[in-house]
């Protein structure tokens, strides 16, 4: 038997037996809820991987709501596509720019108490299956919102509603009540060798 057939009958054994590992998981996983998904950390990603999420709910015919705190100072190219579905999806920006942009504590807590209110109606809404709170972690981290009080209305969603929650520094409750956490890592950023942020990339 040559080396290469070698390699390629151990490959096959390999996957086989992973493939019986990963079968028996999925049929022991039978539970079916809403969940919380938490995206921090320092990496870009966090809410690009929320609005893929948002295409995804979309191709199964699903609806979706959008909060988003801290920005809005500039559109972006996911509020122009997702609006283009006005009625699968409801979007809402609710910030005013980045903290330091805005530079006054007391507007950014009223604007972030404004998202939360509609953040609130769409964490009622049964016929919302996905709610997407944007850069929530940031206005947690900051103080502008109690983070027992988001905890409480996060936690009395309608049953089958998932949540995902973006922003570097989630709080430790958060990620406590998270089902899923997601932290990504910097490696390396164009911004950091004078590359600025362009459509299609950054926003």
């Amino acid at each position: 038997m040559s080396e290469s057939t070698e390699r390629d009958a151990r490959h096959k054994a390999r996957m086989q037996r992973k493939k019986a590992l990963i079968d028996e998981k999925i049929a022991q996983a039978q539970d079916e809820y809403g969940l919380l998904l938490v995206h921090s950390g320092n990496g870009k990603g966090k809410s690009s991987s929320a609005f893929g999420m948002v295409a995804r709910a979309l191709g199964h015919g699903l609806k979706v709501g959008v909060v988003q705190f801290i920005k809005g100072a500039a559109s972006t190219g996911e509020e122009t596509f997702f609006r283009r579905f006005p009625e699968e999806v409801s979007y809402h920006v609710m910030g005013e720019g980045f903290t330091w942009e805005t530079q006054d504590r007391q507007r950014d807590i009223a604007k972030a108490q404004e998202a939360w209110a509609v953040a609130r109606l769409l964490l009622s809404d049964e016929s919302v299956s996905l709610v997407v709170l944007d850069e929530l972690n940031i206005a947690l981290k900051h103080g502008y919102l109690e983070l027992d009080a988001v905890l409480a209305d996060i936690e009395a969603r309608p049953m089958l509603q998932h949540v995902v929650v973006t922003g570097r520094g989630a709080l430790p409750g958060m990620i406590e009540a998270a089902d899923t956490v997601t932290e990504m890592s910097l490696v390396k950023h164009a911004f950091k060798s004078g590359v600025k942020a362009q459509k299609g990339i950054e926003f």
